[in-house]
């Protein structure tokens, strides 16, 4: 090769080789999962619906992406005393989290938004149509189905994560008029608070409470609404009251929850700050959906056990979801402060929390195995024939290497366990990705995006 064909050859860009001239990819897609996620969306969706659903392009056809614009601008409203690495981490990741209503409440082990949006459209996913997160956390699958205009069922063992993930959904069009309101009158919201549901110890790191005989009972009347099956039938004004006094609720177990692990700020202090930031991220998304929240898709989020699916056979055209890493991640303990204060009996959840079950380590792993192959199954069970199933799953090779008795570097990757027990369910894998995990606190640095499809 000439000096003049290598300089020809290194001035070619690859994003003119992969994707349509048109199109043009947001900044800092560092990853190659990234780049295959941005090849499928670019070879799947017509320009249409890279404007109003694509994750990894800034424009088409000359105009700004939904995606764009919805994340452009300060991308969370930290608070003041946030390090500049936390500050530098959301300025880095401005298109992958932080913006929508995924910046309500801080919950570990959560995924990149702009991932799943990316794995929606690569797995086909069509407005109408409807997909399942079985272990749905914090509600990131069932907010970014919604902005795309696909239907939801959520499922999570936790009431708090099931309260959290309503939330987060409604805040997308909720009236914020009385928000604001509260805002202004913040005190008198956070005495009200205090009373209902009960004073942070500050800067205390853990607190044990006894039950209070239910998660309901920290609910207004008014706002049992949310918890409701039919809430179709609700009033408007019924509604608001509903989804504004969770809001609110939402905000005060966020600000208790940090109170409880610092005296940095008073407890009245963080949570006049975290409801402002609240008001922000809600401001902010819904401008950009203003006069488009009836193509909003809908979002079914329940309480309940993965293991044994209330859905009928071949229900969903996709699903999604993230098992724990085995147990890396203790989420009961993780979520303590919250599910003390919603009065929440931690030992009878833990025996419903995969990953947490069993005492030894040989016994969690092997609960572990024995849960997943009943989460596979169900899984199988309620997926259309010909469609999807993605799972994202890291391994934490320090703790199998002592379950197994075998060095770290010679443990097998829980994804490849899955694999295993997806194929006798009917689920064989198209596609396998992996990602480096990206955060500012994390056990594992890379994870698995496996891509299972039922046959048709």
């Amino acid at each position: 090769m000439t000096a003049g064909d290598l300089a020809a050859a290194l001035s070619q860009k690859i994003e003119a080789r992969l994707f349509l001239p048109e199109r043009e990819l947001l900044p800092n897609l560092d990853d190659i999962y990234e780049l295959q996620l941005a090849f499928y969306e670019n070879l799947v969706l017509s320009e249409a619906e890279i404007l109003h659903n694509g994750a990894y392009f800034a424009k088409a056809g000359g105009k700004y992406t939904r995606h764009f614009l919805m994340c452009t601008g300060e991308p969370l409203k930290l608070p003041d005393h946030s390090s500049s690495r936390l500050k530098s981490f959301f300025e880095k990741n401005l298109f992958r989290t932080g913006y929508a209503t995924h910046g309500l409440f801080p919950y570990r082990g959560k995924f990149h938004p702009q991932m799943i949006k990316g794995l929606l459209n690569a797995m086909g996913l069509k407005q109408g149509e409807k997909v399942l997160d079985p272990m749905m956390g914090s509600g990131t699958v069932a907010v970014e189905a919604s902005l795309m205009g696909i239907d939801s069922v959520g499922i999570d063992a936790s009431p708090f994560c099931r309260f959290m993930a309503q939330t987060k959904v409604d805040t997308l069009t909720m009236p914020l008029k009385r928000a604001k309101a509260a805002l202004i009158n913040s005190e008198e919201v956070f005495s009200y608070f205090q009373k209902k549901v009960g004073k942070p110890a500050g800067g205390s790191k853990s607190r044990k409470r006894k039950p209070t005989g239910g998660y309901m009972e920290v609910m207004e009347p008014a706002a049992d609404y949310v918890m409701a099956t039919n809430r179709e039938r609700l009033s408007e004004r019924e509604r608001e009251t509903s989804e504004t006094y969770n809001f609110l609720l939402l905000a005060y177990l966020d600000s208790a929850g940090y109170a409880e692990r610092s005296n940095r700020k008073s407890p009245l202090e963080q949570f006049r700050a975290i409801l402002e930031r609240y008001l922000f991220v809600a401001e902010k998304i819904q401008a950009v959906l203003q006069g488009v929240e009836s193509e909003l898709g809908k979002a079914r989020l329940l309480e309940g056990d993965a293991r044994v699916l209330a859905l009928e056979n071949e229900s969903v055209d996709g699903i999604v979801f993230s098992p724990p890493y085995s147990f890396a991640i203790d989420y009961l303990q993780n979520d303590s402060f919250h599910l003390d204060f919603l009065g929440v009996d931690g030992d009878e959840l833990r025996q419903k929390m995969i990953g947490l079950r069993g005492q030894k380590l040989t016994e969690k792993f092997d609960c572990y195995h024995k849960d997943m192959e009943r989460v596979l199954s169900e899984c199988a069970r309620v997926l259309r024939r010909g469609r999807i199933c993605t799972i994202i799953v890291g391994t934490n090779n320090n703790q199998l290497s002592k379950i197994l008795g075998i060095p770290a570097e010679a443990v097998r990757g829980l994804h490849e366990l899955l694999i295993e027990i997806a194929a006798r369910h009917d689920l064989k894998l198209v596609k396998m990705m992996s990602r480096s995990i990206v955060g500012i606190s994390n056990t594992m640095r890379r994870e698995y995006i496996l891509m299972l499809q039922r046959s048709t």
